[in-house]
Order: structure tokens, then C-alpha cells, then sequence
């Protein structure tokens, strides 16, 4: 499920883990069994559930975190260059609403 940082149980994740919204300009995975993960690894955590062949990214896990998140830094710096940016947001169907919390 998503939630914004700017709900209840975003600002309660925020605050446990003593985050600077500010600062944080990435994905944020939280679990009650693993925590708190960043960058590239939420992303590639996020990744390994997906099914094939998006799972296969998984396999970068044996990269060392910080050339790991520089490749995501470098990536996330240059997507709308790349892919183009939307004038407007999607209106989530009832079906993409249910996973927000």
C-alpha cells in the first residue's frame, strides 16, 4: 500500500525515524518487519515482488549501496529529460484508490 508523507501514518514513519521531508526526495519503503529503506534499495526491494522480469532487478542487490543509489541518483536527476514530464496527475481509479492508505 502507498501513503504521502503528509498523512497520519506518513508523518508517524517521518517521525520515528527522525526524517527531514525536506531532504528526503526519494522512495521510502517501510515495513513493520524490515523498517525503513531508501533509494535504491526500496526501489529494488519494491522490484523483487513485481514478477518477471521486473524480479530480476533484484540481482543488483551485489552492487555496493553507494553505487547503487548513485546510479538511482543519476537516474531520478535525469527522468524527465529522458521520459518527459505530464502537464497534469492521473485521477487513480477506485481500484489504484483502495492501496493508498
Amino acid at each position: 500500500m502507498f501513503a504521502p508523507l503528509q498523512s497520519n501514518i506518513g508523518q508517524d514513519i517521518i517521525n520515528e525515524y527522525k526524517i527531514d521531508p525536506k531532504k528526503t526526495d526519494s522512495i521510502l519503503l517501510y515495513s513493520i518487519e524490515n523498517g525503513l529503506s531508501s533509494k535504491s534499495t526500496a526501489a529494488l526491494k519494491v522490484a523483487k515482488h513485481l514478477g518477471f522480469p521486473r524480479n530480476l532487478m533484484s540481482v543488483f542487490f551485489i552492487v555496493p549501496t553507494f553505487i547503487r543509489n548513485w546510479v538511482y541518483d543519476y537516474i531520478a536527476k535525469n527522468r524527465y529529460k529522458w521520459y518527459g514530464k505530464k502537464e497534469a496527475c492521473m485521477i487513480p481509479t477506485p481500484e489504484l484508490k483502495s492501496k493508498f492508505l
